[in-house]
């Protein structure tokens, strides 16, 4: 893409989980999964580079067996977020690229979701962006589910697990979800970890609150695409039958 920085990515691999211990490792299809991510990552055509940056040795050298580019990060990082500037670190990434916080538990990610992530930053006013999808009314009420409104051109002007907007009248509005990837200028990825934990991040547990409060714009991509996440154990399952159904299809 004409204009447009060299683009970095990231796959943040944490051995610890609440719900689901080890879950970079999950086998998928005889791959664990940080290996499918990363496979469909690669494939996306503006990512110059793509690397796991992980905080645990098993990972690690499931990482070197599979040849997946890998760094180590310190174990004792407050969010995926400050793993990322480190690796970015690690990588001597300069400060006028772009860095891309792909996460390691969308098996199913969609490569052009990527090229949708970074295309923004084509404009030099661009310093964050995500993406997010229309979503059904039923979808909005999971708490799960982040929801995402922003203004007429495109900047993000709140994410809750609330559903927003809600229809004081009964009226049916529209509603996006929140698709969890994140792309930063690099001098903007360093500011957003040396700010710290906000009030309104601490209050509903999303980090991308940080960027708001501390009026940093966040960039909101539409995308038509849709990915699967998996945050417990039963949800391999789905991916596990999904893409056996595409392979089936091939």
């Amino acid at each position: 893409m004409n204009n447009l920085p060299q683009c970095f990515g990231v796959l943040p691999a944490r051995y610890g989980s609440t719900r689901f211990p080890g879950k970079p490792l999950a086998d998928i299809l005889g791959k664990p999964m940080f290996w499918h991510v990363y496979t469909r990552a690669k494939q996306c055509p503006v990512l110059k580079q793509v690397v796991l940056a992980t905080d645990d040795k098993r990972i690690f050298t499931a990482a070197q067996d599979l040849n997946v580019p890998v760094v180590m990060t310190k174990d004792d990082h407050p969010s995926g977020t400050d793993r990322i500037l480190e690796a970015a670190q690690i990588l001597n990434i300069p400060d006028d690229a772009i860095v891309a916080n792909i996460q390691g538990d969308e098996p199913m990610l969609k490569p052009a979701m990527l090229t949708e992530l970074v295309q923004p930053f084509i404009s030099t006013e661009v310093r964050v962006s995500t993406l997010a999808r229309r979503i059904d009314p039923e979808e909005a009420d999971n708490p799960d589910l982040v929801k995402v409104v922003f203004s007429k051109n495109g900047r993000a002007l709140y994410f809750s697990r609330s559903k927003i907007p809600y229809p004081r009248d009964g009226e049916k509005g529209e509603h996006y979800g929140h698709i969890g990837l994140y792309a930063f200028r690099m001098d903007v990825l360093k500011k957003f970890v040396s700010l710290g934990a906000s009030g309104l991040e601490k209050t509903e547990k999303l980090e991308q609150l940080r960027l708001l409060e501390n009026g940093i714009p966040v960039h909101v991509g539409i995308t038509c695409h849709k990915s699967i996440g998996v945050d417990r154990p039963e949800d391999i399952e789905q991916v596990i039958r999904i893409l056996k159904k595409q392979n089936q299809a091939i």
